[in-house]
């Protein structure tokens, strides 16, 4: 995955509330399992809509999404979708547990704010104005108001900001543990190692 330190960019708005994978991602297109490419399918059904704010060739860096994004089925599709489109960052007062994982496995920062905290962004979307994202820093900011301070798992904000996928965060994490292991089993079960 690409590493996620500092996104800088102009944001999409969509404050309805309750977003499902469903309509993130239509079922229909699950068949589709090769990730390059889903952008296109991303909110497909509500494109055509006059004034949804997703439109093809609109793609910005950062969604200021309403509560419970993401809720609904596990489909994994709905963050594949999204971050092919172009999404790194969805700030959101809540999200569906599933997908909120979910984003973390494909290089999508997802940041929990009260709906108080998100207004500004919100404004700032409507605007055309930068919201800057800092993953080192844990905030996030608008134009040139102070920014504020987000949570994340220390795990997760390590694994972005190296761009590690599951595999890799468990190699460089535990790396001494895994050679340790082996040297045991090789001793142990040398015919496991014939080859290497």
């Amino acid at each position: 995955m690409t590493p996620l330190v500092r996104v800088v960019g102009q944001a999409i708005s969509l404050p309805e509330p309750d977003l499902d994978t469903d309509v993130i991602y239509p079922a229909r297109f699950l068949l589709i399992t090769e990730k390059q490419g889903l952008g296109r399918y991303a909110f497909h059904d509500r494109r055509d809509i006059p004034g949804f704010p997703i439109q093809d060739g609109a793609a910005r860096p950062i969604l200021i999404a309403g509560p419970n994004f993401g809720c609904g089925s596990s489909r994994e599709h709905a963050p594949w979708a999204l971050a092919d489109y172009g999404f790194r960052v969805i700030i959101s007062p809540s999200f569906g547990e599933i997908f909120y994982s979910n984003c973390f496995r494909n290089g999508i920062l997802p940041i929990r704010l009260g709906e108080t905290e998100i207004a500004p962004f919100r404004q700032a979307a409507s605007a055309g104005g930068t919201i800057t994202v800092d993953l080192e820093r844990c905030e996030v900011g608008a134009g040139n108001e102070a920014p504020i301070a987000f949570e994340i798992a220390p795990d997760r904000r390590q694994a972005l900001l190296n761009g590690w996928n599951d595999t890799m965060r468990i190699q460089a994490l535990h790396a001494r543990d895994i050679e340790s292991f082996e040297d045991r089993q090789r001793h142990a079960a040398p015919w496991l190692w014939l080859n290497g």
